[in-house]
């Protein structure tokens, strides 16, 4: 039993130490990506490449490199997640994960309206590759801990926030982020509430999986075996 034992703490610790790596190399081509589409943008001479940091993707990254570099250092230095950082990914993958959904929404809509809208490859990673590769991992990396359901009602802070201080920036620099924030875009108050009603249930029904995801991963570990 003990020698049973042993094996499974060293095997859990060579995986958080595989997951450490993996979490840092994840955060590099974050970092990496976010400078290409800064420097995309700029190449551009266009009001949205002057305005990179006002998008709620390019927030959201940032946070996500940070979040996953203090992953990196608890990965190969605890056998555990603690509560606080589970939280605080789970809070940066669901806004991660929601703006990817809303940018392949928005690209999809631009093409019906005959709009082009050009993606380099810094948004591919960061909209659609960075945000797949890290919900699986959330469910397959060891250690984690069950995170609770304040998570979900917590996780629309961000976008609430975000979105009011867009509304307020938007008239002053004459551009908005996303074009249904923007009143010459929207045919009037039903269309922006209704859009913008969407999207934040998107960011709570992200968010309820990601929960869902962690209380069953917690279960599963629980289980007695035989």
């Amino acid at each position: 039993m003990v020698r049973v034992g042993r094996e499974e703490v060293e095997s859990t610790v060579r995986a958080r130490a595989v997951f450490g790596a993996l979490r840092l190399a994840a955060a590099s081509v974050c970092a990496v990506a976010l400078v290409h589409r800064l420097f995309w943008g700029l190449s551009s001479q266009t009001i949205a490449g002057e305005n990179f940091f006002a998008y709620l993707t390019v927030q959201s990254n940032c946070a996500l490199v940070v979040v996953l570099l203090v992953g990196a250092v608890l990965a190969v230095t605890r056998a555990t997640d603690p509560r606080w950082f589970s939280v605080a990914l789970a809070l940066v993958l669901t806004w991660t994960i929601t703006a990817g959904l809303a940018f392949a929404l928005i690209v999809w809509q631009a093409g019906l309206r005959g709009i082009r809208v050009d993606v380099p490859w810094s948004d591919l990673v960061l909209h659609f590759y960075l945000p797949v590769c890290t919900a699986v991992a959330w469910i397959l990396t060891p250690g984690h801990r069950a995170v609770p359901w304040w998570v979900v009602p917590s996780a629309l802070a961000f976008p609430l926030a975000w979105g009011g201080v867009t509304l307020w920036r938007g008239p002053a620099v004459g551009w908005y982020p996303y074009y249904f924030l923007d009143p010459r875009q929207v045919s009037g108050p039903p269309e922006f509430f209704l859009t913008s009603g969407v999207a934040l249930a998107i960011f709570a029904l992200v968010a309820t999986v990601i929960v869902f995801g962690s209380r069953v991963q917690r279960h599963r570990r629980e289980r007695p075996t035989a």
